[in-house]
């Protein structure tokens, strides 16, 4: 009878819970596509009523008419525009991650680093791109590489703070334990720090398609920013708009990727942990 009691009570006390989880999860979910969607209904019911052109502003449903009818067009200008946002993306980690880890084990790299780092930043980083493009061409490469110098940066911010925040007690314990500096790294360190590198990543992963997209806007025979450029010249918003909502699907997409990864690695390193 006690079995039976505690069984029931401990599905009366779980069940809330889980539907809280359950409740909290399609808010997340009803909320931002609710908005959007009353968003898109005012726009279309603007359209029509004011009777705006569509050189000022096109509806959404003659936006979405254009991305059915020429997919194949605004497809071959995506890939490119995709898939050197992600190249830029993935250098700027790299780079970003090395960079914080030589901040965080070496003061003298620290001292010189990070007050550069900072003087960087405050530069207009538009101003720099004709730059890249003088020094190395019109092609995907200064679109890379410009990409690659704008995003790399939320990544050393985030990633020094993840592994200078790790417990000292815990540091203090490692050495202990006479713990190489590798294996409190791997073991430490860096799964400490995931939460912080996940957080610079979702930033430079935007900032990596907009390198790239300023790069097509000055130089590019091809891509999303080229064909924004190129349909503005010829006040053709319809296709520009179009340009940029397969822009945000591409966006969207990258940015998945990266909060799929930061869920396998949470769910790697918390079974690693058990």
């Amino acid at each position: 009878m006690a079995a039976t009691i505690g069984t029931e009570t401990g599905a009366v006390l779980v069940n809330p819970a889980a539907r809280n989880r359950a409740a909290a999860g399609l808010r997340s979910i009803v909320l931002p596509l609710g908005l959007a969607l009353f968003v898109l209904v005012a726009w279309q019911t603007y359209v029509t009523v004011a009777n705006i052109p569509s050189v000022i502003l096109p509806s959404p449903i003659s936006i979405a008419k254009y991305i059915v009818a020429r997919y194949d067009i605004l497809l071959i200008h995506a890939i490119p525009t995709t898939v050197e946002s992600a190249v830029g993306f993935l250098l700027a980690l790299a780079l970003g991650v090395l960079l914080a880890i030589l901040i965080t084990y070496s003061e003298v790299a620290r001292e010189a680093l990070y007050p550069n780092l900072v003087f960087f930043q405050l530069i207009p980083k538009i101003a720099l791109a004709p730059l890249f493009i003088i020094w190395l061409g019109i092609g995907s490469t200064s679109r890379i590489a410009f990409s690659v110098f704008i995003a790399f940066f939320p990544v050393v911010i985030a990633t020094t703070a993840g592994f200078l925040s790790v417990d000292k007690g815990i540091l203090r314990l490692c050495r202990s334990l006479t713990a190489t500096e590798w294996q409190v790294f791997t073991s430490v360190r860096f799964p400490s720090a995931l939460p912080h590198i996940f957080s610079g990543m979702k930033i430079a992963i935007t900032l990596a398609i907009i390198g790239v997209i300023i790069g097509e806007f000055i130089t590019a025979q091809a891509g999303l920013g080229y064909l924004i450029i190129f349909a503005t010249a010829r006040a053709d918003t319809e296709v520009s708009m179009a340009a940029i909502v397969v822009l945000c699907i591409c966006g969207l997409l990258l940015y998945g990727l990266v909060a799929v990864a930061e869920m396998i690695a949470n769910r790697f390193y918390s079974a690693d942990s058990r």
